[in-house]
């Protein structure tokens, strides 16, 4: 597949033009709320909105999940990434029929659309739903049922990476492997292979023999790296896994040379910048390694990662890479372009939403 042209750097916030007024926060908000984007970062079970896990965890009520959202709240603060891990899987253990799977698919996809959301690649991670009972056909079935309804009904369209659960071992990456390249099973909107879950403990080097084979039947590799551990996590991931974009990369900033690498080869970050704070990844969002990252020329995406569980969402994050990086709205275009460069859409596509891109920008900022 091509590229599509690549885009700008984001652009500061001093370059306004003569005449245009001054950027508050209310037109960012404004401005963003209604930008076409594209999300490349979003786990599945990970958007269950508050509304959603109080749901399922009213279905199954002997889960330790709190069945009133504004319990959610403080059951979503985390102490460390190990943390949070706990809390995730105690979510993902709500998933126990087709019908949990197909609500949360398509609920999923609606808060995509209100944020004008046009295309996301929703990581999903099937394995722990097979292992949990889940017929594995019938889980096909249920998110393919979703993304072709939300497609119809809200225009958001949906893709899937499959994701490996780091911390299930080698059987979860055999079983992942198998569901996403059994062409009796691989559903159609697949389009990518990931690994995410823990990273300390969990080298990227052992599961090299499942990515090879996901690649040689078709699928992007996008795997977690680098954002708990150093960035020689990130070079296993490209040399070991082939990566075409790393998910998070957050150390990647501690090495010139492979900063140097990602800009040189366009090999995009999918930064998540609210979800590193919360799980303890970055300290404070003034340390956020994201600027060092545009300033060396890295394809720089924003996302929203596990967002009801961060307290954000995808408008929030565009918000707060508006702040990090001294964006006004041409450079807040630019970084919704990012994403849709790095994206797997068909080039057509791609065109496409950049221009509606860039038809929202001159419309907003001539009105």
């Amino acid at each position: 597949m091509t590229r599509a042209h690549p885009a700008r750097p984001p652009r500061p916030g001093q370059g306004r033009r003569p005449g245009e007024a001054p950027l508050t926060d209310h037109h960012l908000h404004t401005f963003i709320a209604g930008l076409p984007k594209a999300e490349l970062h979003v786990h599945h079970v990970g958007s269950a909105s508050p509304r959603i896990v109080a749901e399922l965890a009213a279905r199954h009520p002997d889960s330790k999940v709190p069945t009133d959202p504004e319990a959610l709240v403080d059951y979503f603060t985390f102490t460390d990434f190990a943390h949070f891990i706990e809390v995730y899987l105690s979510v993902v253990d709500l998933i126990r029929t087709p019908e949990d799977v197909r609500l949360l698919t398509y609920e999923v996809a609606r808060d995509l659309a209100r944020q004008q959301v046009r295309y996301a690649e929703l990581t999903i991670t099937p394995f722990s739903s097979t292992s949990r009972g889940i017929d594995e056909q019938a889980f096909m079935d249920a998110i393919e049922d979703a993304r072709k309804s939300a497609e119809a009904e809200f225009g958001t369209v949906l893709r899937w990476c499959f994701d490996i659960p780091g911390e299930a071992g080698l059987r979860a990456a055999e079983e992942t492997t198998r569901l996403a390249t059994d062409d009796r099973l691989r559903p159609e909107g697949l389009v990518s292979f990931g690994l995410g879950g823990p990273e300390v403990g969990v080298p990227r080097p052992q599961f090299k023999p499942y990515f090879d084979r996901a690649i040689a039947a078709g699928l992007r590799s996008v795997p977690h790296a680098g954002e708990t551990t150093g960035p020689q996590t990130v070079w296993d991931a490209l040399t070991h896994l082939r990566a075409e974009r790393i998910g998070h990369g957050t150390s990647s900033a501690q090495d010139e040379k492979l900063l140097a690498h990602l800009a040189e080869h366009r090999i995009a970050l999918e930064v998540c910048p609210t979800s590193n704070i919360a799980t303890r990844a970055v300290r404070t969002l003034d340390e956020h390694p994201v600027k060092e990252f545009v300033k060396a020329g890295v394809l720089v995406t924003i996302n929203s990662d596990d967002p009801p569980m961060f307290g954000t969402d995808l408008n929030t994050e565009y918000a707060v890479a508006a702040t990090l990086l001294d964006l006004d709205e041409r450079g807040l275009a630019e970084l919704a372009k990012n994403a849709v460069e790095a994206s797997f859409l068909e080039d057509a596509a791609k065109t496409r939403l950049t221009s509606e891109i860039d038809s929202y920008t001159s419309d907003h900022l001539a009105g």
